[in-house]
């Protein structure tokens, strides 16, 4: 396998990643990835040939290292090493799309117009992708843990096994190569797998509480910005007049004084005028 073109693909994650995507990836290439290529592999190397029975039965030293190691250590890290890291291509393939709309919309709209501010920051779908893929990658650590344990019963490695599959004529003692080498970057790799695990954990925390944080800072200045505007609002002198506050009109004012008058100027004028229909 070519890790280093593997490393190239993988080190363009790097600069759309977070502090814990950083660390992350560099626990990754150096405690994994690097381990793995320089000792791991030659450590196990070929480990059924290793493998030696106190019995010279054809085919039971074969039979019981299948029963015993059903998936060899290297191999089932290999896999989880290409698992664990394909999520993050995820977001690489999100922001090339994010780029490929970009140019498009400015080949349209003219060169200075632009559909995204950076293509690059976590906003909108980007921030669910890149969420989804640490959940992913969690999930991937995860299974692969248990696996590996379920497998080999734990993370520890004896040197003797006992071994009573047939073609075996009776119990017999095999003994595994370089036993204690074994174990102990069994459980270096499970550390460094646990420490993904942890800073995975860390970065997802890290992302909603930021998003948590922005919202409800937006809430907060959408409040304030609606209470300015209701206090402008009170302050305008044309919006806050009252009816008590209204000046009377002219029936108001006059009617009760005026009628009355006239009345009586009526019959006033009444009363001095002679009686024609008497002469």
């Amino acid at each position: 396998m070519d890790w280093k073109t593997f490393q190239a693909l993988l080190s363009g994650v790097n600069k759309y990643s977070t502090a814990f995507g950083r660390v992350w990836l560099s626990v990754v290439f150096v405690f994994r990835v690097m381990v793995y290529v320089v000792a791991a592999e030659r450590v196990w190397g070929d480990e059924q040939k290793d493998f030696d029975c106190n019995t010279k039965q054809p085919g039971c030293a074969n039979v019981c290292y299948d029963h015993f190691f059903p998936i060899s250590h290297i191999r089932l890290w290999a896999l989880q090493l290409i698992f664990v890291t394909c999520p993050s291509f995820m977001v690489v393939m999100h922001v090339a799309y994010r780029d490929d709309r970009e140019r498009k919309y400015r080949a349209k709209h003219g060169d200075n117009s632009k559909l995204y501010n950076n293509t690059g920051k976590k906003h909108g779908g980007l921030w669910w992708t890149y969420l989804v893929s640490l959940f992913v990658k969690t999930g991937i650590e995860v299974s692969f843990l248990y696996i590996l344990h379920h497998v080999y019963d734990s993370f520890y490695l004896p040197r003797l096994v006992k071994c009573e599959v047939a073609p075996c004529p009776n119990q017999v003692d095999c003994y595994i190569g370089h036993p204690t080498e074994k174990k102990v970057f069994t459980y270096f790799m499970v550390g460094a797998s646990a420490l993904c695990i942890v800073l995975n954990i860390c970065e997802i925390i890290y992302l909603i509480s930021k998003r948590v944080v922005r919202c409800a800072n937006k809430v907060r200045r959408r409040n304030r910005n609606m209470a300015v505007q209701d206090d402008n609002y009170s302050d305008d002198p044309f919006n806050n007049c009252a009816l008590k506050d209204k000046p009377p009109s002219f029936k108001t004012a006059f009617k009760p004084s005026f009628r009355p008058a006239g009345l009586r100027l009526e019959e006033k004028i009444r009363a001095s005028a002679p009686n024609l229909s008497s002469t």
